[in-house]
């Protein structure tokens, strides 16, 4: 199960939106993400450091998604995904419906985190891969 933490606090609708994008299934198979939301202020402004020092690095979690300021002001808003082992702090945007593809991948370990950080779009937000 992956973490999605917020860190903004400035725009409950917006939230509750990705919330709702991120739990809607995607796909002709209708893939879900299987996400643990952490709606806790206690996270209020935390950064990508912050953040990732309260991982450990032999921890469990291999990845956290992260709704910051750029999530909320931004028109996608992009997610931030964060690399908590093979690259720790590495990290790239996803908007909300990529975040299922995202999860279920990296979760089954099908896919390595640099397939997807490796195949953003030029502005650096994951949409999906080009279907064929």
């Amino acid at each position: 199960m992956a973490l999605v933490i917020r860190t903004d606090f400035s725009d409950q609708r917006t939230w509750d939106a990705l919330r709702a994008a991120i739990e809607t299934p995607v796909d002709d198979f209708g893939f879900l993400a299987d996400v643990e939301f952490v709606d806790d202020r206690k996270h209020a402004g935390r950064g990508t450091r912050q953040l990732l020092e309260s991982f450990p690095e032999d921890g469990a979690q291999g990845f956290v998604i992260v709704a910051d300021s750029t999530t909320m002001s931004q028109p996608e808003h992009p997610l931030l995904i964060m690399d908590l082992h093979t690259e720790r702090g590495r990290e790239f945007r996803a908007i909300p419906s990529a975040i299922q593809a995202i999860e279920n991948n990296l979760s089954l370990a099908n896919m390595d985190f640099a397939e997807f950080a490796d195949s953003v779009d030029a502005d650096g937000v994951f949409r999906g891969f080009p279907q064929p």
